[in-house]
């Protein structure tokens, strides 16, 4: 089998703004097509328009060449030697970032068409299964127009959640929009009254994370804050610093806060993750599959986990294609132990109530086991049409 063709579609929500730190209103979707008539969908979470490049540019030397030319032609059911082959090829201009990112849809298609030419889903072709069910966790959004309207607005969400059936849920503590935390005074102080609010209303039984979007410059004060919120028992505290900071990550660890600390949404390759858990020493890992390089390099960041004793629990950020292989590679990984989802009741994003058929069935808690072949997701035609900008 030889792959053939590659279609690239960039997809925009129709009342996106730049001003909404929200990737969900956009999406870059690929498909791959083979001469046995069989075809992968995959997708990544970075700007569309770049990605589309990386896979369209032609190339000009051994090591600078696009994305399109290393893969056609190629055997998709080998996607590992597909990624080696494309980060040997690009290495001049790639290695990390956009370009991996771009990398990352494509593998994600390579497995879906390995799994339909297998006839099996893909998380056999990861491993296999390791558990009977995946626990979902529900990305709660808060209104951030007053300080009163935040925390009424993530104690509201959290009650709906818990009324849906979740077991577990993060709290975006990022007041006055994401990454704009210098609108509400004293925001280290009044994330915990938010915290509070939250776990006196669902309960001890509930897990609860915190993402406070790489607020501090400051790893001592990140730690001051997070040990004074150890009595709230939360599963997690996600990117307290930020991404390239490893001795930051390291001197928090250090400092014993009582609470694990989770980074890697925004990194590539296992490289990357190699550092965070080695120099950075976080405690969970969160490889997003499209931007970390797709399944292939997932898998290798979670084996890496494993060897380390940390937990995986990856960035779900996207359409339903995303959710799905994350829920493969969930199944195929015994130390994750969440994914990130939200069901069309909880999402305000068309991408992701629209774009995609599949599968998984959120019930109690829980999703069943993806069986279907491959990632087992359809795509709607006319949404992708609807939402295809040229």
């Amino acid at each position: 089998m030889k792959v053939t063709g590659i279609d690239c579609h960039v997809l925009l929500a129709p009342d996106f703004s730049v001003e909404r730190t929200s990737s969900a209103q956009d999406s870059f979707v690929v498909e791959v097509h083979t001469d046995a008539g069989i075809s992968g969908i995959g997708e990544t979470d970075v700007n569309p328009w770049i990605a589309r490049a990386c896979i369209d540019a032609p190339g000009t030397h051994t090591m600078g060449r696009g994305l399109r030319d290393l893969v056609i032609g190629e055997d998709p059911l080998d996607p590992a030697a597909i990624w080696e082959r494309v980060y040997v090829g690009t290495a001049m201009n790639g290695r990390r970032g956009a370009l991996i990112n771009a990398l990352g849809a494509i593998d994600m298609a390579l497995w879906d068409i390995a799994g339909k030419a297998a006839g099996v889903p893909c998380h056999r072709l990861l491993g296999g299964a390791v558990k009977d069910e995946i626990v979902p966790y529900a990305s709660l959004q808060p209104d951030v127009s007053s300080f009163e309207a935040y925390r009424s607005s993530l104690v509201d969400w959290a009650l709906r959640a818990r009324d849906l059936g979740f077991r577990a849920m993060k709290l975006e503590l990022t007041f006055g929009g994401p990454y704009r935390h210098e609108r509400i005074e004293e925001p280290d102080e009044r994330m915990g009254e938010v915290i509070a609010a939250v776990r006196a209303v669902v309960g001890p039984k509930m897990a609860i994370m915190v993402d406070v979007q790489y607020l501090w410059d400051n790893p001592e004060k990140a730690a001051r804050v997070i040990a004074g919120w150890r009595d709230f028992d939360l599963f997690f505290v996600e990117t307290p610093l930020r991404s390239d900071d490893l001795a930051g990550y390291r001197r928090l660890h250090e400092a014993n806060t009582g609470t694990r600390i989770a980074a890697g949404e925004w990194l590539a390759t296992r490289f990357e993750f190699e550092d965070l858990m080695d120099r950075g020493l976080a405690d969970v890992a969160q490889p997003d599959i499209g931007r970390v390089g797709g399944l292939t390099e997932a898998r290798r960041v979670c084996d890496m986990a494993a060897e380390r004793g940390r937990l995986i629990v990856p960035h779900v950020w996207k359409t339903g294609i995303s959710i799905a292989a994350a829920a493969h590679l969930a199944a195929a990984t015994a130390h994750c132990p969440y994914i990130e989802f939200l069901p069309p009741a909880m999402t305000g994003s068309v991408l992701r109530q629209e774009l995609t058929a599949d599968e998984l069935v959120f019930h109690d808690g829980v999703i069943a086991l993806p069986e279907r072949p491959g990632l087992g997701i359809d795509l709607d035609r006319a949404a992708l049409e609807r939402y295809k900008v040229a």
